[in-house]
């Protein structure tokens, strides 16, 4: 594929989707100056300690657990939902460690996942077909009036609250809230009602038998006081990613430093589109979703033009193909894939392919659907040359009641209980929970590097 020479902007020449129509140019113009003029999120030497360890799982060496909220909203910026976020995923992580005896990777949607494509331009609410939610970086929730319209100033509100978040991040995992000796202090006031409780405080038990064990024999690790934590969002309104774009001398290379790692969707992924064509230009860990409408032949163009030097822990393909179809699907991109010698990480992304509807309309997944495609996707990369090297996942570290299923017993009449999501359901802190316990047992059985 013959390509323009890559620039900054040089997206813009391409067509584009899911993007919003605001009024106003100088208005955009204006607030995507401001944030070029701020600091950024991240450091580069994150980054590519990011992509250090996913070159590692791609081998085998590590495992990614990717998560965090559908769509963040501005209202969870605060101290309860950013520490709830953390904490199931620090327990997901302990209880995956555990079972595969191999570091973890962890990886938060969060601190600026606050945009998502949606399927339909517009919706009806009461009665009255209205501009379609994109996310609080672009609209309000809330369908009346002008509230649905797109509004630049929204950029510069997510700008903010995806630095508080991070900022507050940094805080918990540097100053202690990680460390190892006291993993019972990230335990949530709801517990006491997780199914497997008495199992997680087991694996806590004997975590901290083990570093008795290690240290009475002299050995110190600082590891275990702190964890490395990582951001990720889907790289989908280009000119916010491109105000966070920039050139490192020392590294002599285009980074986004809005966040550790970017991924892009199902819907944006077109080889002669705007979102391909920026992504090949920076040097951030790069995921591409693949869903069952992919072409294999298409996705090793993709991947090619994001990564021209064939680099170990660049890319990672994130399949999302759904409960029953990934035997169909997933071996024909194994092969491809193998038979082009690209370097590529697999991640399974079970929650995507598996959304439903109740019979009121309500949008929902299930518990036993998604563990069935984690389970379809080990097997297939078990018999194939190719290692399952993460997991990604919607969840939060709330009570909330939007998937059902798992030994908590969510069913279709309780999902009124406490559904919050703006966008697509969550997996629940129980169901979280229990889902690390189950994928930890697949792992301990997979293939060692």
């Amino acid at each position: 594929m013959n390509q323009i020479p890559w620039t900054l902007d040089s997206w813009r020449s391409k067509p584009i989707k899911q993007q919003p129509n605001y009024d106003s140019q100088d208005e955009l113009n204006e607030v995507l100056g401001q944030i070029k003029s701020l600091p950024p999120l991240v450091f580069v030497g994150e980054i590519e300690a990011l992509k250090n360890n996913m070159a590692q799982a791609g081998r085998g060496e590590c495992f990614i657990l990717q998560g965090g909220d559908c769509a963040e909203r501005f209202q969870d910026c605060n101290e309860l939902s950013i520490t709830a976020k953390l904490k199931i995923l620090l327990q997901m992580s302990v209880v995956l460690c555990y079972g595969a005896k191999k570091p973890i990777v962890r990886i938060g949607r969060i601190a600026g996942q606050y945009a998502k494509p949606r399927s339909n331009p517009t919706e009806v609410v009461d009665g009255k077909e209205v501009p379609v939610y994109r996310g609080d970086i672009i609209n309000s929730f809330e369908a009346h009036g002008d509230a649905r319209k797109p509004d630049p100033s929204r950029i510069l509100q997510a700008f903010y609250r995806s630095t508080a978040t991070l900022n507050y991040i940094r805080a918990l995992t540097k100053g202690g809230f990680a460390d190892l000796h006291h993993p019972q202090n990230w335990d949530l006031d709801f517990v006491n009602k997780a199914p497997k409780r008495q199992e997680y405080e087991q694996i806590v038990s004997s975590i901290q038998d083990a570093i008795t064990f290690m240290e009475s024999l002299g050995a110190k690790e600082d590891k275990l006081h702190s964890v490395e934590f990582y951001t990720s969002h889907e790289g989908l309104l280009l000119p916010m990613e491109e105000a966070l774009t920039q050139y490192v001398e020392e590294y002599n290379g285009w980074y986004n430093l809005g966040a550790h790692m970017l991924w892009i969707g199902d819907r944006t992924r077109q080889l002669d589109g705007a979102h391909i064509e920026y992504f090949r230009g920076i040097r951030n860990p790069v995921g591409l979703k693949v869903g069952p409408s992919a072409d294999p032949r298409e996705i090793i163009q993709i991947v090619q033009a994001l990564n021209p030097s064939n680099e170990e822990g660049k890319v990672t393909l994130i399949t999302r193909y759904g409960e029953g179809k990934v035997q169909e699907h997933l071996p024909k991109m194994i092969d491809a894939i193998t038979e082009s010698k690209l370097n590529v990480l697999w991640s399974a992304d079970p929650m995507h392919g598996n959304a439903s509807k109740t019979d009121d309309g309500v949008k929902t997944r299930n518990f036993d659907s998604i563990l069935s495609e984690v389970n379809d996707s080990f097997e297939v990369h078990s018999g194939k040359p190719s290692n399952l090297a993460g997991i990604h996942f919607e969840l939060t570290g709330e009570d909330v009641t939007e998937c059902i299923g798992g030994t908590a017993g969510i069913g279709v009449k309780d999902l009124d209980q406490k559904y919050e999501t703006y966008c697509d359901p969550r997996l629940n802190y129980s169901q979280s929970l229990e889902m690390a316990f189950l994928i930890s047992k697949m792992l301990g059985k997979g293939k060692t590097p």
